[in-house]
């Protein structure tokens, strides 16, 4: 598929588009997830293009995207670390209704990684500053 030979495992850019496409047509039509997005979205094609520069940049490290997604998240009050199950659970959804097992199973775990990244970033980042940690 890809000819990158920096990639961290076999897909090619049109299924990175593909895979961000289907995932964002099914977080609109998710009852907690897409009433989150649509606050902040507020044009659908330039934001699944910047989210396929991440993944492009991430799996295929073609150097495409710049942003801080954490920021962006943290930043966001209504961007709960509870949606990060749910988005994961969807995310791997659409991989394994559009990749072969085995492509699915490896981006999926690299989204596994960088969800709970973000997902334990907000909690560590919103907390008081002399609150003890919290470990879930």
């Amino acid at each position: 598929m890809s000819d990158n030979s920096f990639a961290r495992f076999d897909v090619s850019p049109a299924d990175i588009d593909r895979v961000v496409s289907r995932f964002y047509t099914e977080v609109r039509r998710d009852a907690v997830l897409g009433p989150v997005f649509a606050a902040h979205v507020a044009d659908w094609p330039e934001h699944e293009s910047k989210i396929a520069a991440f993944w492009r940049n991430a799996i295929l490290r073609e150097n495409c995207y710049s942003g801080n997604p954490m920021r962006v998240h943290v930043s966001r009050p209504d961007v709960k670390a509870e949606h990060f199950p749910v988005w994961l659970n969807l995310f791997h959804e659409t991989l394994k209704a559009e990749l072969p097992d085995m492509q699915a199973h490896q981006w999926g775990a690299l989204a596994d990684r960088i969800g709970e990244g973000f997902r334990t970033g907000i909690v560590a980042m919103r907390q008081p500053k002399d609150a003890p940690p919290k470990l879930f």
